[in-house]
């Protein structure tokens, strides 16, 4: 192996295939992903907690161990918003700047139980929705965001830190910053992987979001929380696929090489023999971005009362703001958003028909300049409010080389079907390309 490209730049399913043979151990892929840390890190400022001694440990119990899964010995990374037992988790806040967790969050445990090496925690916007930014930076440019609030979920993935990241979305919180960053990412179906133990923002909403980087990566994950469906009727062949093209009223508002990425890429599928058309847009769909937002909002009138009782001098404008109601949201008019949310569930599930999947932008363009903003959730804001499964691929490039993201959608509860037709579409456009290239 070590006459072959450096072992941080394995996948996590290349690395997991090579320890099932005997050919690589956990302590070996995890001084490589440190190696590569150490050397990318003061640059791409992912990590808000590192502790690689802690890390080079847990690699050695796991090569001591008889494998438990696929997972064994693969390291990951986690948003420091989610909690963890033996590293603190801060929120990216001065309220828990001494805050240690005495047990994981859900997702956590699950891949702690199925033996992956937790590598630390990464970098997020302030409780994952305003306030304080992180200081990540996009390993494509570093002038550049990452995209958030999963930013250094993004970035370390996209650059070869670490192959595997958990992070969060309540509106584009995942899909946004693997889309700008290059990574291959994943909102499942709200509520397939429990949200406990993680600082919520909106309940109706949030949602933990998976980074790799590629689909069989994703893959993994998927099968660590058993939502693996192998009774699912097979996906057709490449030519064969069924896609409808979803531009959504907001079209306009994706900017000009988004659109023509986009438009190109559709050219590809036709000369390919897919069949594509365009969705319809239901009218009960018509404002589920204001919706979304409202739905979102109304939840951040609660999600930061503890902080705002034992530390006001230390919660931001940001969430006071929230708490006041600054957008003087009613119950009538919340009643209204949901039960809108929810028929528009409805009618975008029978709008796709018998299509293998929906696509769409993951983003407007490219990572804006400036690391004093996140990115736009235009085209993530729906799809979240449908609580439907959505993956970036990392398929749309702009003219200076820098990713924007195809996204794929589905109903609810078709998140394997939907990493199917990802892995078709991932085998017959292969795009190679990376930070480091």
């Amino acid at each position: 192996m070590g006459s072959l490209s450096p072992l941080w730049r394995l996948t996590a399913s290349q690395a997991s295939a090579l320890m099932q043979q005997g050919r690589l151990s956990s302590e070996q892929y995890v001084h490589a992903c440190l190696e590569r840390i150490q050397a990318r890190e003061p640059q791409v400022q992912a990590w808000a907690h590192l502790d690689p001694q802690a890390a080079l440990a847990q690699a050695k119990a796991c090569d001591a161990q008889p494998r438990r899964s696929p997972l064994h010995g693969i390291p990951v990374g986690l948003k420091d918003v989610i909690r963890s037992l033996d590293q603190p988790t801060r929120f990216n806040s001065p309220i828990y700047e001494q805050h240690q967790p005495n047990e994981d969050a859900h997702c956590m445990a699950v891949l702690r139980a199925k033996g992956a090496v937790l590598m630390g925690k990464l970098q997020t916007l302030e409780f994952a929705c305003g306030g304080q930014f992180p200081p990540t930076r996009n390993p494509w440019d570093l002038q550049r965001t990452p995209g958030g609030s999963s930013s250094g979920s993004g970035a370390a993935v996209a650059d070869g830190m670490v192959p595997l990241a958990l992070g969060t979305q309540t509106g584009g919180s995942t899909i946004r910053p693997a889309a700008f960053c290059g990574a291959v990412g994943m909102k499942p179906t709200w509520g397939r992987i429990p949200f406990d133990g993680i600082k919520s923002f909106a309940a109706h909403l949030d949602t933990v979001g998976l980074f790799a980087r590629s689909v069989d990566d994703l893959a993994l994950l998927l099968g660590a929380y058993g939502l693996i469906e192998p009774s699912l009727p097979p996906v057709p062949p490449w030519p064969q696929l069924k896609l409808m093209v979803c531009r959504t009223p907001l079209w306009d508002q994706a900017e000009a090489p988004a659109q023509a990425a986009f438009d190109g890429l559709l050219e590809r599928l036709r000369s390919a023999g897919v069949q594509l058309r365009e969705m319809p847009w239901p009218q009960e769909l018509a404002a589920i971005n204001t919706w979304q937002d409202e739905v979102m909002q109304d939840g951040g009138r609660s999600a930061f009362l503890p902080e705002m009782l034992t530390a006001p001098d230390l919660l931001h404008a940001d969430f006071k703001a929230k708490l006041a109601n600054h957008l003087q949201l009613t119950p009538a008019g919340m009643r209204l958003a949901l039960d809108r949310i929810a028929q528009a569930r409805m009618a975008f599930e029978t709008t796709m028909d018998d299509a293998d999947a929906v696509i769409s932008l993951s983003a407007p363009g490219p990572a804006p300049l400036g690391l004093q903003s996140q990115g736009m959730a235009t085209f993530n804001r729906l799809w979240t409010a449908l609580q439907v499964p959505c993956i970036s691929l990392p398929l749309l490039w702009s003219p200076e080389g820098l990713p924007m993201g195809l996204q794929l959608i589905h109903r609810r509860y078709e998140d394997h079907r939907l990493i199917e037709v990802a892995r078709t579409i991932e085998a017959a456009l292969p795009q190679e390309r990376h930070p480091w290239n």
